[in-house]
């Protein structure tokens, strides 16, 4: 179980306070998920505002934490030194990285708008004065993002937080001071949001997104001032409102079917083309980010144009596609037509077929889920039919017992016989939730088994391998299973196993980083495929905790 930290009182914007912030505001959005996914009626009535926002101030968190040395989410102990401005851009870019939804992805923006002021240098200006900036570069950068902001959402109540930052401080208050003005600021707006959007007066609720945003700014004033805003403020209850909606109370709407998200790598004069197409294609249009790499959103009919727009922009990836009508029966508690079972060695991964849609089950080092655990997962995707993605040969066998359970409660269930986490993202890529169920399983099954694995494990022992005696310490290079390299670093194992892996030829390499493995090593041998296999694309993925220190994988 997480604990939050104890914030001292201080009026010092430093890294150890922007820690203690994304803390309280995961913790904060964790308690409140729950309500505000159930007052979720704008721009689309899917339930998952409150858990949107949770899942990209948890990203955030898990960059802010690389940076600082520190475990994610609760330990408020650093071990790396990290300037103010280290520790912002760091907390923005995970939020850009991780933005889930259309609030998330406004989260995101408003956190890069923050870490714009506060990662200048201060130029005298007060800690007070330079958060009152920041939220002013906050809101401002906001609305730059939306193609057609529209009032009563966290847009307003962003705008209202900022006016009030910026009042505190041009009477020179501290830090603390302004923190708890934008945060009063915000609820007073929040709770004009009903009478300003139709939708939300309609359902007598307040915006969602707004507040959540109220939550991560209490979170903001606690981290400065030591002192804890009231528990109903943080629940997405912080005005009095009628009782929200079920979720089968709201309207199905008009609305494009489909929700459209993925990273972007595009220089910024074709951002500027993209956003106009995508802006001709649907709605609730989101660009958000700078400096190479975008995160995009929008509602569309056809996914594929929208998908097709990044690709002629730029590079798009980590693309996530979500049937509104698949997640509004999930919200009223109906089954959906099809849903991904993911088994992952890492909460990184986790996180990743997440993102794409999948429900994951975490295996641990040394631990195998057992068979009630994917039963679970299985009944929570809650769908008619689940593709089971076991993640190694030794969980085959314990896959397959869940799936004959679930099918005597009438779920049909396939299991792809994946071994390696690199199979699964390969088979979970060509996941066709649209198509027949069986062309489905056969699409992610060919896409698995045409995907050579390699892994990199430290001996700990001494031990007889099928390429010789390996020691305590060595680096073992496994590729399909098999050991196939013994060395005595992870950089030459790693080329060494790649390049074995290379020999047979291939189109896309696939790289997971395990959670102490540097960037460099990523960097490295990207350098290595491109000078070596120019027709070779490769992509990195972030493993996180539990993760080997790399998997590879060739398609």
């Amino acid at each position: 179980m997480q604990h939050e930290p104890q914030p001292q009182p201080a009026d010092e914007l430093d890294a150890r306070a922007v820690r203690t912030w994304s803390s309280l505001a995961v913790a904060a959005l964790g308690r409140a998920r729950e309500d505000i996914d159930a007052i979720n009626v704008y721009p689309v009535a899917d339930a998952d505002t409150g858990t949107n926002l949770y899942l990209t101030a948890e990203s955030a968190d898990r960059a802010l934490a690389e940076v600082l040395g520190t475990p994610p989410a609760g330990v408020s102990e650093t071990t790396a030194d990290a300037s103010l401005a280290e520790a912002v851009r760091a907390y923005a870019h995970g939020a850009l990285i991780g933005a889930r939804g259309n609030s998330g992805t406004i989260l995101a923006q408003l956190l890069r708008g923050v870490a714009e002021v506060l990662g200048d240098e201060p130029g005298g200006r007060g800690p007070g004065r330079l958060l009152a900036e920041a939220l002013t570069r906050a809101a401002e950068e906001a609305y730059r993002a939306v193609a057609h902001p529209v009032e009563g959402t966290m847009l307003t109540v962003a705008a209202a937080a900022a006016r009030a930052g910026e009042a505190a401080g041009a009477a020179a208050a501290s830090a603390a001071d302004v923190a708890l003005a934008a945060y009063d600021g915000a609820r007073a707006a929040l709770a004009d949001t009903p009478g300003q959007l139709p939708e939300l007066g309609r359902a007598g609720v307040v915006d969602a997104g707004g507040c959540g945003l109220v939550a991560v700014l209490g979170a903001l004033w606690q981290a400065l001032s030591g002192r804890q805003p009231a528990p109903e403020a943080v629940r997405g209850r912080a005005v009095p409102v009628p009782q929200p909606p079920r979720p089968c109370d709201a309207e199905e709407g008009g609305g494009p079917a489909y929700e459209v998200i993925y990273l972007l790598e595009a220089a910024e004069p074709d951002v500027a083309e993209l956003r106009e197409r995508l802006d001709g294609l649907g709605d609730s249009l989101v660009v958000v980010g700078g400096d190479g790499l975008w995160n995009v959103h929008v509602h569309v009919d056809d996914p594929g144009a929208a998908v097709e727009a990044g690709v002629v922009a730029g590079r798009p990836y980590r693309i996530r596609i979500t049937h509104f009508g698949d997640e509004r029966r999930r919200a009223r508690g109906e089954r959906v037509q099809r849903a991904v079972v993911a088994v992952v060695p890492g909460e990184g991964l986790a996180g990743l077929c997440g993102e794409a849609g999948a429900t994951t089950v975490l295996a641990r080092p040394g631990e195998t889920p057992d068979a009630a655990a994917l039963v679970d997962a299985i009944r929570r995707a809650h769908a008619r039919e689940v593709v089971l993605l076991p993640g190694g040969a030794d969980q085959r066998a314990v896959a397959a017992a869940a799936a004959e359970q679930a099918r005597a409660d009438g779920v049909r269930v396939a299991v792809i016989p994946t071994r390696s986490a690199v199979q699964g993202l390969a088979a979970l890529a060509v996941h066709d939730p649209e198509g027949s169920f069986d062309e489905d399983v056969v699409a992610m099954t060919a896409a698995a088994g045409a995907t050579r694995y390699g892994e990199l494990a430290v001996a700990e022992r001494q031990s007889f391998t099928s390429a010789g005696i390996c020691q305590a310490g060595d680096v073992l290079g496994l590729i399909d299973g098999d050991v196939a390299v013994i060395g005595s670093g992870l950089d030459e194992t790693a080329q060494a196993v790649l390049e074995r892996m290379l020999g047979s030829g291939g189109e896309l390499v696939t790289l997971v980083l395990g959670p102490e493995v540097p960037d460099a090593l990523a960097e490295r041998l990207e350098a290595y495929v491109q000078h070596g296999h120019l027709a070779v694309d490769t992509v990195t993925y972030r493993g996180g905790r539990y993760c080997a220190p790399l998997l590879i994988g060739v398609e």
